[in-house]
């Protein structure tokens, strides 16, 4: 197994038999990681982030440049290699903003990717390089799956810097905060979302790698919840008492979450790991990170 990304992991000693830390927006680099005998591919690089970074409008240049370059890349070099099998990462962001203006009741089917209206240009670029990889398939004869990701979290994530998700910033937040502070969330904390478990979404990658389904499948909960619930989830998990305080800050759509009939069909898939638990793990961790950081 070979892993590349620009840097080693941040928290962990990687468990691949080699790792390049380089980047892939060039050539030489996807070249290199390829250049042996590879049986699958799994592209999960992104230019990528929390609402912080993807909602604000700041970064889409790069957001939609740097992604493609990486996605143009893979797929030019695997024209002349042999691979067997391709994965390809994309989001829930290429679904059309208008089905999702109903915080209770978001529509994120499959089928509905199209007419096309993604609600920002990291999902555009998703949307884009799906048709690429899937014209890829038809012309090269290469196996590619594809999965349409919701909101995965866990241990080892972003918790910090600008990038990290809703579940990792607010366990930050409500690890700082003190026993009856506050804790601020952006907008009025009732866009809803729903959050998948790291393991969960391993184990879902690998059953789409090793089926016979050629189009984007939701990976995702259907255990969906407010953001202001996310928020006062999180500190019973601390054993603190909090107040929110809402601010100005992007927020996305109104309403997500995954519509997960057609993968429980495909792969009879579904998530073992409840909200509650996968919480409870994560804000441990980073407990433990603003704790270390803090001494």
């Amino acid at each position: 197994m070979r892993g590349v990304d620009l840097r080693l992991p941040a928290f962990s000693p990687s468990v691949a038999d080699d790792f390049h830390v380089a980047d892939l927006r060039h050539r030489e680099t996807v070249e290199a990681a390829l250049a042996d005998d590879i049986d699958e591919v799994y592209q999960l690089a992104a230019d990528m982030g929390g609402a912080g970074y993807v909602f604000t409008g700041l970064n889409d240049a790069e957001i939609m440049a740097n992604s493609a370059a990486i996605n143009l890349n893979i797929l030019h070099v695997l024209r002349a290699r042999p691979v067997e099998r391709v994965f390809f990462a994309s989001s829930a962001c290429v679904y059309p903003a208008r089905n999702q203006t109903d915080p209770r009741d978001p529509r994120t089917a499959e089928s509905s990717a199209y007419p096309a209206e993604p609600d920002s240009e990291y999902g555009w670029e998703k949307l884009f390089a799906e048709r690429l990889y899937a014209a890829h398939a038809r012309n090269c004869g290469t196996a590619v799956r594809m999965a349409r990701y919701h909101n995965i979290y866990g241990p080892e994530g972003a918790w910090t810097g600008g990038r990290e998700k809703a579940p990792a910033a607010l366990c930050r937040k409500v690890a700082e905060a003190a026993d009856g502070g506050t804790v601020a969330i952006w907008g009025d904390g009732d866009q809803t979302r729903s959050f998948l478990y790291i393991d969960d979404c391993i184990d879902a990658t690998l059953a789409l790698m090793r089926s016979d389904h050629a189009g984007p499948l939701n990976v995702g909960s259907e255990e969906m919840i407010s953001i202001s619930a996310l928020a006062l989830t999180i500190a019973d998990i601390a054993g603190k008492r909090i107040s929110l305080v809402h601010e100005d800050g992007p927020v996305g759509v109104r309403g997500r979450t995954s519509d997960n009939r057609l993968v429980h069909q495909v792969l009879h898939w579904e998530p073992v790991w409840t909200l509650q638990a996968g919480l409870e793990v994560t804000y441990r961790w980073v407990a433990g990170q603003v704790a270390a950081r803090a001494s």
